[in-house]
């Protein structure tokens, strides 16, 4: 729970009563390796903060195959913002890629700290947008070659190589898994 109070205080202030009003709000739940946080296809219901293990957003494309979109590590949000916001059904998927611990908002109570807390909004939308942020900028530019996205995935996500499994990174990284591990062999 600290780690989620530590992380809310970074974008605003808020007193003791206001920060046992958040922690009365949230479960932790686990999330087993492979599970999902929210589905393509479901409206997303909740928010969550990632205390331990890593999930990524990954999204079939139009011929099926499976692409890795961002990786979500500790003390970080969780959540398809936009579709949780319009209430619609998401296109990408939240996958547990390890054992996962999670503090978890649901909508409604994500929604009532709006109404009860002055300056939630504030706070919140600059936690969303960090989240959003992160999502985004981390997708390899694939004009780049493929050694030049590995590196710099190694660069934005140094923690991640030997936590989730080389055919997740490749699939984000837009090569083979064979292709990976040439390219591996190669820098080391």
């Amino acid at each position: 729970m600290k780690g989620l109070i530590d992380y809310i205080l970074k974008f605003g202030d808020l007193n003791k009563q206001q920060i046992d009003l958040i922690t009365s709000k949230v479960i932790e739940i686990r999330l087993r390796k492979d599970a999902y946080f929210s589905e393509a296809g479901k409206i997303p219901r909740q928010v969550g903060f990632v205390v331990e293990g890593v999930v990524r957003g990954c999204y079939y494309n139009n011929k099926g195959e499976e692409i890795t979109r961002c990786f979500i590590a500790e003390n970080n949000l969780v959540v398809d913002y936009v579709n949780f916001e319009a209430n619609t059904a998401s296109a990408e998927y939240l996958q547990a890629c390890t054992d996962c611990q999670l503090i978890v908002f649901s909508k409604q109570d994500w929604e009532e700290l709006s109404h009860t807390i002055v300056g939630w909004d504030n706070i919140k939308n600059k936690m969303v947008q960090l989240c959003m942020y992160q999502k985004s900028r981390k997708n390899p530019v694939i004009s780049q070659d493929a050694t030049t996205r590995y590196l710099e995935f190694l660069e934005n996500y140094p923690a991640l190589t030997n936590r989730v499994a080389l055919s997740y990174i490749a699939s984000y990284l837009g090569v083979t898994q064979q292709s990976l591990s040439r390219i591996r062999k190669n820098l080391h």
